[in-house]
C-alpha cells in the first residue's frame, strides 16, 4: 500500500508486523495462480479515495472473481464489460432513486470520496470469497474503524447481511448507516429496491454542510 495518512492510521488497529504478513500474503497469492484484481489495483480503494476526502463508505464482501472484472473498488467494473447483476440492481435503484447513470465504471464515485471497500481485497480467480478469513479482515475493519473515529459526518451503506455486521464497528453518533437487503438478485427485491441510499446518503451529506455526491457522474 502507498504511504499515506490511511497507513498509519490503519496501522494502530492491527497486530504487530501486520503490513509484512500482508505482504507475504500477496507474494504468495499472486505467485500461485490467478487472483484478482491484478496486483497494484489491490489497493485502489485506499489509493483512490484519500482518508480526508472520504464521505461515503460502500461496503462489499470480495472482488468479482471473473476475468478483468475486479478493480479494487467494490461493485465496480470497467465500462468494456457488462456490469455483473448486482451492479445492475445497484444502477436501476440509481435510476429510480437519482436519475439515470449511463455507465457502470464507479472510479468516479471513488474520486468523490465514497470509499469502495471491500472486506476481502483480493480472490481466486473462479473461487468467490476464496480468500475469507486469511488476512483481509483485521485490515478491513481496522479501514472501518479509522473511520468510525472521525470527528466529522460519513455515511456507511451496507447492503445485505454481511455488511450488515460491520455495523458493530460503527458507533459513532455523528455518522448515518443506511442498511438494506443485498443488491443480489437472489435479495434485492426483498428490500434493496427503493431502499433510496443515494438521495439519503446526499440528504444527509447536505444536512451537515458536506458536498454531496455526485452519483451520475
Amino acid at each position: 500500500m502507498q504511504h499515506s495518512a490511511w497507513h498509519d492510521a490503519i496501522k494502530k488497529y492491527l497486530p504487530e508486523h501486520y503490513y509484512s504478513k500482508i505482504n507475504d500474503f500477496l507474494g504468495q497469492v499472486y505467485g500461485q495462480g490467478t487472483v484478482y484484481p491484478p496486483k497494484d489495483k489491490v489497493f485502489a480503494a485506499l489509493q483512490t479515495s484519500s482518508l480526508e476526502d472520504v464521505r461515503v463508505v460502500i461496503l462489499g464482501q470480495d472482488p468479482y472473481h471473473g476475468p478483468n472484472q475486479a478493480q479494487g473498488l467494490s461493485f465496480s467494473v470497467p465500462d468494456d464489460l457488462q456490469a455483473p447483476p448486482s451492479l445492475q440492481n445497484i444502477l436501476k435503484e440509481l435510476a429510480d432513486d437519482i436519475g439515470e447513470r449511463n455507465h457502470h465504471d464507479l472510479t468516479a464515485w471513488a474520486e468523490q470520496g465514497v470509499l469502495l471497500l471491500n472486506a476481502c481485497l483480493t480472490v481466486p480467480a473462479g473461487n468467490a470469497n476464496g480468500h475469507a478469513g486469511l488476512i483481509w479482515e483485521p485490515f478491513t475493519d481496522a479501514i472501518i474503524r479509522v473511520i468510525n473515529d472521525l470527528d466529522r459526518p460519513v455515511v456507511f451503506i451496507l447492503w445485505g447481511g454481511y455488511a450488515r455486521k460491520k455495523k458493530a464497528l460503527i458507533n459513532n453518533p455523528q455518522h448515518l448507516i443506511i442498511e438494506s437487503a443485498h443488491p443480489s438478485p437472489l435479495s434485492s427485491y426483498r428490500g434493496f429496491f427503493g431502499s433510496k441510499p443515494f438521495s439519503k446518503s446526499n440528504a444527509f451529506l447536505i444536512k451537515n454542510n458536506k458536498k454531496p455526491i455526485d452519483w451520475l457522474k
